[in-house]
């Protein structure tokens, strides 16, 4: 894989679907019908390797994607991808619009409260359904993760240069 920032991780595949040659992926993108819109997907193989496939045909199930690739036409040729995860490169990201980031670039920000008070640093974004919820690692090790809701009423600025993310907590926040 070349240099790993220059990837963004948009789903895994979970096993294959019939014998045909088709993974079932469990999206890790906001949108999975973005899925449509992607020419190419990196699979990162097992040993390392990056394999890029061209997305001939996309199906929803549930909560999965189901993909066909071209020159792809049996279970044996895909079985190998099971369990890996699946990239895009930025030039085929799906761009993004004014105010928003991919999570990649969010996560190791520093997060300032906009009173300024360092809580610490963006672990992950958990996805709840409803909203996103940035899970922020305390500066303190010994206290556990601080939950902050991704909304518009908690969201500051966010300089991806400074490497700072800030944010307004709502009364009783760090209570919980």
């Amino acid at each position: 894989m070349a240099n790993h920032d220059d990837y963004l991780r948009v789903g895994v595949i979970t096993d294959t679907h019939g014998i045909r040659g088709e993974v079932k992926v469990f999206p890790t993108t906001e949108d999975p019908k973005r899925f449509e819109l992607m020419p190419t997907v990196h699979i990162i193989a097992k040993d390392g390797s990056d394999v890029a496939l061209k997305v001939c045909g996309v199906k929803y199930f549930k909560n999965l994607v189901i993909l066909k690739f071209d020159g792809i036409n049996n279970i044996n040729d895909i079985e190998q991808y099971k369990k890996c995860e699946m990239f895009v490169t930025r030039e085929e990201a799906i761009p993004l619009e004014e105010g928003e980031h991919y999570v990649a670039d969010l996560i190791g920000l520093k997060v300032i409260t906009d009173e300024g008070v360092e809580l610490g640093v963006l672990e992950d974004v958990l996805e709840t359904g409803a909203n996103d919820v940035f899970e922020v690692r305390p500066l303190d090790s010994s206290k556990k993760s601080i939950l902050i809701p991704a909304i518009d009423d908690c969201m500051g600025d966010v300089d991806l240069e400074a490497g700072t993310m800030e944010v307004h907590l709502l009364p009783g926040l760090l209570d919980l």
